[in-house]
């Protein structure tokens, strides 16, 4: 999958392109409904994925609390892993937001990235003030010369699925409720930072991640699957982790920390995905190193079993 940022330099080999459109937080299975259109809409041509970086909502309120479900990088290997061909990522910025409706169809759509059929879904907005809609979008595609199809929106259980139903499912610690939105496990991803390395004197060690960023899913043990993706060690591992700030040892910033079962080398500097299966228990702080010890063998048994138990 190529990766394109910049609309002023697009090759020709990526115009004529049918692109989905939207911000694609998460990749739900709303997001998949719009890129399946995309794909049945124009057969032979390469199919596309137009979103933004930063996420308008990061633009707009630059102060407001961690709300992404994942990092460009998470969300471009998903999307690779879906068949798309081509991610135009392009920068969302103070021009970009000026743009009316009609400008927007016209300078991005029509001659930046020289669509030849767009694919929204049906609750799409776009311009400044989020002035346009689909059927704006299909009128000035009439006239600028591509096609536009509006995809329904997706349910699941009888629900309409959207982020922040996800959002929702992962504040509860109801990862399985979220996978069902989404059709994927909600996965974390990232490289293994450096941490106090305390762990390792409790005979877990563990390969810590930053959560900064990313909307914080219910801080607690969960069971939880690993990719490593990079290094020596790549590969899919069962394990128990950590989200939340530690209250054991008086930490404040949230990250995860992951114990791979049955595992040995070292993690350090390569990239992770891991996927949060069940919730075990909320993050709480014990009497003693004894007690976490004898909590964490609990919760790597139990890990275990939930674990085995979808094999």
């Amino acid at each position: 999958m190529r990766i394109l940022r910049d609309i002023r330099d697009i090759p020709d080999t990526a115009r004529g392109a049918v692109a989905a459109i939207g911000n694609f937080d998460g990749v739900h299975l709303g997001h998949r409904a719009v890129i399946d259109a995309a794909r049945a809409a124009a057969p032979g041509a390469p199919l596309a994925v137009l979103t933004f970086e930063p996420h308008p909502r990061e633009f707009f309120r630059p102060d407001a609390p961690p709300f992404r479900l994942m990092g460009p990088e998470a969300r471009a290997h998903r999307l690779e892993k879906l068949g798309v061909d081509i991610l135009f990522e392009l920068p969302f910025d103070a021009h970009l937001a000026a743009l009316t409706p009609e400008a927007f169809a016209r300078e991005v759509l029509a001659e930046g990235l020289g669509l030849s059929h767009a694919v929204t879904g049906a609750d799409f907005r776009f311009g400044r003030d989020r002035a346009g809609d689909a059927s704006d979008l299909a009128a000035f595609g009439a006239r600028l010369g591509f096609g536009v199809t509006a995809a329904p929106l997706a349910l699941a259980g009888g629900r309409r699925v959207s982020s922040t139903a996800v959002r929702t499912a992962l504040s509860e610690g109801r990862p399985g409720d979220a996978a069902a939105l989404l059709g994927h496990w909600h996965r974390i991803d990232g490289p293994v930072i450096h941490g106090e390395k305390r762990g390792r004197t409790l005979g877990y060690p563990t390969a810590n991640m930053s959560i900064d960023g990313l909307h914080p899913p219910r801080f607690g043990v969960y069971a939880v699957r690993v990719d490593v993706l990079s290094g020596p060690h790549a590969g899919t591992w069962h394990g128990a982790a950590s989200v939340g700030v530690r209250p054991m040892f008086g930490e404040n910033r949230a990250n995860i920390e992951t114990f791979l079962f049955d595992f040995e080398g070292d993690l350090y500097d390569t990239h992770l995905s891991v996927a949060l299966v069940e919730f075990l228990r909320p993050e709480e702080r014990f009497d003693g190193l004894d007690a976490l010890v004898a909590q964490m063998d609990a919760d790597c048994a139990r890990a275990r079993d939930v674990l085995e138990a979808l094999a």
